[in-house]
């Protein structure tokens, strides 16, 4: 089973590394952002399944980010627990009426936090069990099964073309350059050039059949799944 995706947006590095570890012990995939700027580009381009948002934050504050999370159809279903020093049930409310789906003040047991985050996943995942199924332009893609499908048809995919396939399937019409592929769908592997990307692509482009012009090469940039808006 996929490991659930959280990113700490924390500006407080010394916490940020205890979270980290606490997280990563717990068995998730972690990723930190130091700043709102940094944060908000690092949802964009991971889609995270749940931030743990620090509200005072350097360039952009946590309730513009998260106002901007709900905004985009892309994020809007993204799990938000808030982390702040102040205590004020009027800064709680204005935290959840900009979409925080919990809120824990500074400072709290690492601990209790972790209990939220899972209650908070479980609940999620019990809820809304659509959220693992990602749809775009005939291809589905199981993420509790791990499981991809085009039309009617399975796909037989590699790791990393299914990693890419989910990639595109999240963000369709957004283009990635090929260094961005590498990262968000291949990760550490040992060594992987950009004209690996292409070599994958190919390879995707031959299994999705009638369906390979779904992926596009964007010049000068790498590729995308084509936006649903334009075959409208």
């Amino acid at each position: 089973m996929a490991k659930n995706r959280i990113l700490i947006i924390e500006d407080d590095p010394s916490l940020a590394e205890v979270l980290q570890y606490n997280l990563a012990q717990e068995g998730y995939e972690t990723r930190v952002a130091h700043d709102g700027q940094q944060g908000l580009q690092a949802i964009r381009m991971h889609c995270p399944d749940l931030i743990v948002l620090d509200l005072m934050l350097p360039l952009l504050d946590g309730l513009e980010i998260c106002r901007q999370v709900r905004a985009d159809s892309a994020t809007q279903e993204t799990l938000v627990l808030m982390l702040t020093a102040r205590s004020e049930e009027s800064d709680q409310l204005v935290g959840f009426s900009v979409g925080a789906d919990d809120y824990v003040t500074k400072p709290f047991s690492v601990k209790v936090l972790m209990q939220r985050i899972q209650s908070l996943l479980r609940r999620n995942t019990h809820g809304d069990t659509d959220r693992k199924v990602l749809v775009s332009q005939g291809i589905l893609i199981d993420q509790l099964r791990h499981h991809a499908s085009v039309g009617d048809l399975p796909l037989d995919l590699t790791p990393s073309e299914y990693d890419l396939l989910t990639t595109f399937v999240r963000q369709p019409g957004r283009a990635f350059s090929r260094s961005e592929l590498i990262d968000l769908a291949l990760g550490d592997d040992a060594i992987v050039l950009e004209r690996t990307i292409d070599v994958h692509i190919r390879s995707l482009r031959k299994k999705l059949g009638d369906h390979a012009d779904l992926i596009q090469t964007v010049r000068g940039v790498g590729y995308r799944l084509r936006d649903p808006r334009d075959s409208s």
